[in-house]
């Protein structure tokens, strides 16, 4: 049996184009995750080990959805060899059931943490130029220091539900956690 999995990284990103592509290749079932890639504790993923079965083939758009890292990679590759299940990804034409494919497998992985490597690389790089010019970097606070001190005073007292005080401040409940969090340092 085919099982698909599909992951985003935000709530605010759609999964129909994963979906789609994994019903074309025959997906019975499709387990997703929205959720970063760079979380290890993904449901998805622990519900996909309590479905697959001997002879399955667990089915991804691209390897990137599966792992962000080939460490990842590859014990989800010695994972399913142990259980007997293939992997197929669609995007890099991979299918492990054959030598070929794990070789390919393993070069697509390899290439594909070089690449976000790269990228990690560049940010930091970008991020010290604009620090050595005086910038900030990182994103501006949603409040100012005085309505960050009402929103987390509201949600001390506990007079008033978490959902009620992220409307009346126009924040969102990660960002209201986050406040509570660096005042309590």
């Amino acid at each position: 049996m085919n099982i698909g999995y599909a992951r985003v990284s935000t709530q605010d990103q759609n999964l129909d184009l994963q979906k789609d592509a994994l019903e074309k290749a025959g997906c019975e079932q499709i387990i997703v995750d929205k959720v970063s890639g760079t979380v290890a504790d993904r449901p998805g993923l622990k519900q996909i080990k309590t479905i697959l079965r001997k002879g399955d083939t667990l089915v991804v758009w691209r390897l990137d959805r599966l792992g962000r890292s080939l460490k990842d990679l590859i014990e989800w590759i010695n994972y399913l060899d142990e259980k007997k299940v293939g992997l197929k990804s669609l995007q890099e034409a991979i299918d492990t059931s054959t030598s070929t494919g794990k070789l390919v497998f393993h070069i697509f992985g390899a290439l594909a943490e070089f690449e976000r490597n790269l990228i990690r690389e560049r940010t930091k790089a970008g991020l010290a130029a604009a620090r050595a010019r005086g910038k900030l970097g990182g994103r501006r606070k949603s409040l100012n220091a005085e309505d960050r001190k009402i929103a987390v005073d509201l949600y001390n007292e506990k007079k008033m539900s978490v959902k009620k005080i992220c409307e009346m401040m126009g924040i969102s409940k990660p960002t209201l956690y986050s406040y509570v969090r660096q005042s309590q340092v």
